[in-house]
């Protein structure tokens, strides 16, 4: 008996906020959307992993440590994208062996990117 992967991880939005949280995962990010039968969830792939990001009503944003994790290639490209087009980041929080951001989606869900950086030593 075993686990050998994530299926998917499944994140809250305000509903009406579609076309931003699919141009943000879509098209800032480049992940891959998909569909499974009807409803109003918004589902994309990242790697064999899936993303899926379903409408709430009355919504309100995480306040836990809680967070989605991307390892990225090409952080920098990244980091751009997402600056030009108006998010914060927060690079406060350096971990050894890697680059890396926090930034919160257009729902307020905090989004961590991170490459590891083998200038710095041990990824592990």
């Amino acid at each position: 008996m075993s686990i050998h992967s994530i299926h998917h991880i499944q994140l809250g939005f305000p509903a009406g906020q579609q076309a931003l949280v699919r141009h943000f995962y879509g098209e800032l990010l480049g992940l891959k959307e998909f569909r499974i039968g009807g409803g109003n969830t918004l589902r994309f792939y990242a790697a064999s992993q899936r993303v899926d990001l379903v409408p709430v009503p009355n919504w309100t944003a995480p306040s836990s440590p809680s967070h989605l994790a991307f390892e990225v290639e090409n952080l920098p490209g990244f980091r751009a994208r997402l600056l030009d087009a108006g998010f914060e980041l927060d690079e406060s929080q350096p971990l050894p062996g890697h680059l890396r951001f926090r930034v919160n989606d257009p729902a307020g869900n905090p989004i961590e990117f991170l490459e590891p950086d083998p200038s710095q030593g041990s990824t592990v």
